[in-house]
């Protein structure tokens, strides 16, 4: 496998030259069953069994330790699993032919810096069995489609750690692949750096190609990806359609001019207060219908009402609830009896997720 990557990203198809790699038109484009991997007594992946098809951007996500950067070099193959299955486009990780279908963008990487880009590319084209002239026409149009036309004949050196990350990831795009393995590829981009790269991967789904994708930024995960799995352990604790993930708007946001305890009596009779923070009180409520009645009864009360405001979950939400606050032992085995688990408590703190 190269670190680069059958539809280019506007969506074209392979061009002649280009090197051809086994399609898998039918199934997903990745499926594991039962992957466990172990180093030791420690458990990096603990029975992870996921698919993800063909065309589609799937988010990858999870706390320090989750096992989501050991389940990226299984799929690669650059880790062999332990016990159970995975596959990449129908036949199994690793798979020598299968891997000139994959482009990789790993979160750590170097690059020689006395190197053009250019010249990394033409390397990695090579590696990946593109012919001279297939290299000659698509690394113009590679450089341009991650903003850095024109710098193609700058040594590495010279770059930005912004720039360094998206050459990172025109290698990953370079031959065209079917399956796109990103883990944190906007990490070191400011948020023009991220428009762009959100743009790249929805374009390449537009196309055809599959986006694996490991992020931290959550809010990145929510504006590109179709599917998240949330995994915890080496498992996945949740997985789906974002929309079905984060739900339905579930609370109201009730700012007045003072709280006590009579106000949170009264208006706990059409929901839960689950947050007070000074004068405004966050109620989760069955449906949205009960707004209304809890502004008429904010005031009937004598109360001044500023606002009241629905509040949709975010998928920062959900991950908290699903892995905040755990730590997993070394060895994967489940948390000692008297051990703090299950979401966080309290209120102000922000996930952070790293591979």
């Amino acid at each position: 496998m190269s670190q680069s990557a059958s539809a280019d990203g506007d969506g074209r198809h392979r061009q002649s030259g280009d090197p051809q790699v086994p399609g898998s038109p039918r199934g997903p484009v990745v499926r594991t069953v039962a992957l466990r991997k172990e180093y030791g007594r420690r458990v990096a992946l603990h029975e992870l069994t996921l698919e993800v098809g063909r065309g589609e951007v799937f988010g990858f996500l999870g706390p320090n330790g989750a096992g989501k950067t050991t389940a990226v070099k299984v799929l690669t193959g650059l880790v062999r699993p332990t016990s159970g299955t995975a596959e990449v486009l129908g036949r199994p990780a690793g798979d020598s032919e299968v891997r000139r279908a994959v482009g990789y963008l790993p979160e750590h990487f170097r690059f020689q810096e006395w190197a053009t880009a250019e010249d990394l590319l033409h390397f990695h084209g090579r590696l990946a069995g593109m012919p001279a002239a297939a290299r000659r026409s698509r690394i113009p149009e590679v450089l341009e489609l991650v903003g850095l036309s024109g710098r193609g004949g700058d040594r590495i050196k010279r770059y930005s750690k912004g720039m360094t990350q998206r050459i990172g990831l025109a290698l990953a795009l370079l031959a065209r692949p079917e399956l796109v393995l990103l883990d944190e590829p906007t990490s070191a981009l400011d948020p023009v750096g991220r428009r762009d790269v959100r743009l790249i991967v929805r374009a390449l789904a537009g196309g055809g190609v599959t986006v694996f994708l490991n992020s931290h930024l959550l809010s990145e995960v929510e504006a590109v990806c179709d599917r998240v799995a949330v995994v915890d352990r080496g498992r996945v604790v949740a997985s789906g359609r974002l929309g079905d993930l984060v739900g339905p708007v579930a609370q109201l946001r009730i700012a007045v001019d003072r709280v006590d305890r009579e106000l949170l009596s009264a208006v706990a009779a059409h929901g839960e207060v689950t947050e007070v923070e000074g004068t405004t009180v966050t109620l989760a409520v069955d449906q949205l219908d009960v707004g209304p009645a809890v502004a008429e009864l904010v005031i009937a009360r004598g109360y001044r009402l500023y606002g009241l405001i629905p509040v949709t979950a975010s998928l920062e939400d959900v991950f908290v609830r699903l892995v905040g606050g755990e730590t997993a032992p070394p060895d994967g085995r489940p948390p000692a009896p008297g051990a703090v688990t299950g979401p966080a408590r309290g209120g102000g703190s922000r996930a952070e997720v790293a591979s």
